[in-house]
């Protein structure tokens, strides 16, 4: 077996090499861009100093794809793009085009398969999310459902360039929100500490991972009915549900103790302002499938509030720090409730009790 037909290496650390299976014309200009720019809502163009250009349609897509989707997606790929696609951490699929000539008859092709083309510029992004229901251990909530249904609300956001900077939405399924910041979040809100079912929690959970997975130290061993069990320090628990992946039996999730947050702020880039951690704004929105109404009012209050009065090149965060909060919660018609108030003096004492940090 000669060198050339040898298979390659996995390399499972590190960015994955993204050349064998980049569009011929990007390879060939790679680093020898000229100028950019956007036609349209849902396409770039990039050109280079070699005269080559480059056409991207973007599309939404529902995130969650069965098989049948994807090899849609691969068929307009063969049929419009030259047979190159890619998903970006949105799970936006673009498709590289080195024909103008294709670039309307894919976007109509995406369009009457059910693909919205946008998400470019100053427009609602596809929101991204944690994994939910489908693959999460820790879930309160089908964090893809609901990106669906809010999705639904603000379609034309998506595929319009009409808010004053871009809008990154993210929704994630637990408190402890692996979907990142956004300028607007949608959080699972737990509002009561674990209720045990000690029957089980000899057979099921390795009791010294539980105790040290809990960030607060509130959870300790404990003898139940002549069992070996945990026991809960309701004072010094936060409610975050780390709990329940290595012990189910701690179950965090009913329909009295989850329920949904909306928060805003969140900003991961360093342009004109620094990346910022978003912040609540509604606490106690009802964790409501499958269509989330209450939650996507809320989202839709701000948007539009946002979209209204935010000045061009403004990110959400910015706006609310030159209008000011009072005034962000009368445009928005939100109260203003004891959950706003960061009154948690608790950190130091159970950092010092933890098996992780000492100081």
């Amino acid at each position: 077996m000669n060198e050339a037909t040898q298979p390659r290496r996995a390399i499972e650390s590190g960015v994955p090499d993204p050349f064998p299976l980049m569009h011929p014309l990007l390879k060939k200009n790679y680093g020898n861009w000229k100028w950019h720019d956007r036609p349209q809502p849902g396409v770039l163009r990039h050109v280079s100093h070699s005269g080559d250009t480059v056409w991207t349609v973007k599309a939404g897509t529902q995130r969650q794809m069965d098989v049948h989707t994807i090899r849609k997606l691969c068929d307009i790929a063969d049929k419009y793009a030259e047979g190159h696609v890619r998903f970006t951490v949105r799970s936006n699929c673009e498709f590289m085009v080195g024909d103008e000539a294709m670039v309307e008859p894919l976007i109509e092709q995406l369009e009457s398969e059910g693909f919205p083309v946008g998400g470019t510029g100053n427009s609602v992004k596809m929101i991204s999310h944690t994994q939910g229901w489908l693959h999460c251990d820790i879930p309160g909530t089908d964090a893809s459902g609901v990106v669906k249904s809010l999705m639904d609300e603000v379609y034309e956001d998506f595929k319009k360039e009409e808010m004053p900077n871009r809008v990154q939405i993210t929704t994630s399924c637990c408190q402890i929100n692996c979907g990142g910041q956004g300028d607007i979040a949608i959080n699972v809100q737990y509002i009561k500490p674990p209720k045990i079912n000690h029957d089980l929690v000899a057979n099921v959970c390795e009791r010294p991972a539980v105790v040290a997975r809990c960030p607060v130290a509130a959870i300790r061993p404990a003898m139940v009915d002549g069992k070996p069990s945990l026991e809960v320090d309701e004072k010094k628990c936060i409610c975050c549900g780390a709990c329940y992946p290595p012990c189910p039996p701690m179950q965090i999730n009913s329909d009295e103790s989850t329920r949904l947050a909306i928060w805003v702020g969140g900003k991961h880039s360093n342009a004109r302002s620094k990346p910022t951690f978003h912040k609540l704004v509604a606490a106690g929105v009802p964790n409501n499938p499958p269509r989330w109404p209450e939650a996507a009012e809320i989202v839709k209050k701000i948007l539009y509030a946002y979209k209204e009065d935010g000045r061009p090149w403004e990110r959400m965060g910015e706006w609310i720090e030159r209008i000011g909060w009072p005034r962000f919660f009368e445009m928005t018609d939100l109260a203003f409730t004891r959950h706003h108030i960061d009154d948690w003096r608790g950190a130091r004492r159970s950092l010092n009790a933890s098996a992780h940090i000492h100081f």
